[in-house]
């Protein structure tokens, strides 16, 4: 068991469990935190957290513990008998699916204290597009208070998964997103963000699509701590490689790595920080020797901005989320260790321990007991 830290000044009391504890003793390590990660998939099925508390074991330290905040739909009429359990297995439309934050409160106070205090639940089942989306958020932290941490993970742009949302479409422009990154900044809580940074199989001759509307929504919320899903890539949003060209000498589409250099250069953006989660953006950073090096070079200069996490859903073991954290090790093998510790520990403790004082502070503030 892991030593008992008492946070006084919010009155709070919180189990910690750090690499020195009894895993550790045993001669055991761990290799991560989890920034992002999935307990149950598309039609909300998974694994219990008692479950995913023994597959994290002494190889995963500190997770996120989320659901995913669309139902995909069993359409007799597209697919007959056969129930579809992703977003690519039928063409019947997905749904914001709220009762996802229930579930997961659920999971999580069914474990002892030892173990809650590994996890970080997050609020995902609202819909983006709805300005009634706060007062979701809202309900969920009154109902169940000491629970949540934060915000996500949940999509406005998202490759072959916006369009087939049943009702508006979600977008960068829309108010309602404005009002859940100003709720989340009042009460301290990180939101997880997926927005692919441009439209899938698409050349461009400058920045991509919703590159700068993703750096307006950032400037509008200086104060809310938002965690950029994937650098904005995905499965076939693929990043503009350094030596693109235009077919003119003097212009060339901007890097995908110095597109995300150009953010966490700028002091108005102090407060965003990207995830490096799942397999699909991993297979880009580890293409070849050059891009290992860029990419190795970007982490060693902005250490305190990144968070390594899998994007798995539901896993069946530790296997395939260890699978995706072996997949950096020849950017890892190049960086300070200090840079290392930093991604795959230091930033997600420093911003979740953050989060969860803060987040307990409003709750006592505002919630009747």
């Amino acid at each position: 068991m892991g030593r008992i830290a008492y946070l006084a000044a919010f009155g709070v009391c919180v189990l910690v469990s750090p690499a020195g504890s009894a895993g550790a003793a045993r001669g055991e390590s761990y290799l991560f935190d989890d920034a992002h990660f999935h307990l149950t998939n598309y039609v909300q099925k998974g694994l219990t957290a008692r479950e995913y508390v023994r597959m994290m074991a002494s190889t995963v330290k500190r997770s996120t513990l989320f659901g995913i905040p669309l139902q995909q739909t069993w359409s007799y009429f597209n697919s007959g008998n056969v129930a579809p359990t992703y977003y690519l297995q039928t063409d019947a439309p997905l749904y914001y699916y709220s009762f996802t934050d229930a579930m997961i409160a659920h999971e999580y106070l069914s474990l002892p204290p030892q173990d809650r205090a590994r996890l970080d639940p997050m609020i995902t089942g609202f819909n983006p597009t709805d300005m009634y989306a706060v007062d979701h958020i809202r309900r969920v932290l009154e109902m169940y208070p000491g629970v949540f941490s934060g915000i996500g993970e949940f999509s406005i742009h998202k490759e072959f998964v916006s369009g087939k949302v049943a009702g508006d479409t979600a977008t960068l422009f829309n108010p309602a997103l404005d009002r859940i990154f100003d709720f989340a900044g009042e009460v301290g809580m990180p939101v997880i963000f997926h927005c692919d940074i441009d439209v899938p199989f698409t050349k461009r001759t400058g920045p991509p699509l919703f590159y700068d509307q993703m750096r307006d929504v950032l400037a509008r919320h200086p104060k809310t701590t938002i965690i950029w899903a994937h650098t904005g890539l995905g499965r076939v949003v693929m990043p503009m490689p350094a030596s693109a060209s235009t077919g003119q000498t003097d212009e060339r589409p901007p890097a995908h790595v110095e597109l995300i250099e150009n953010i966490l250069s700028d002091p108005r953006f102090n407060n965003v920080y990207f995830d490096i989660s799942w397999d699909e953006l991993a297979k880009y950073a580890v293409v070849n020797p050059d891009v290992i090096a860029r990419v190795a070079a970007m982490f060693d200069k902005f250490p305190d901005r990144f968070l390594f996490g899998t994007d798995n859903v539901a896993p069946p073991n530790i296997d395939a989320n260890v699978r995706v954290f072996r997949m950096w090790d020849p950017i890892f093998a190049k960086v300070r260790p200090a840079t290392k510790q930093a991604i795959l520990f230091g930033n997600y403790e420093r911003i979740f321990d953050g989060a969860r004082a803060r987040v307990r502070g409003w709750e006592r503030a505002h919630v009747q007991h």
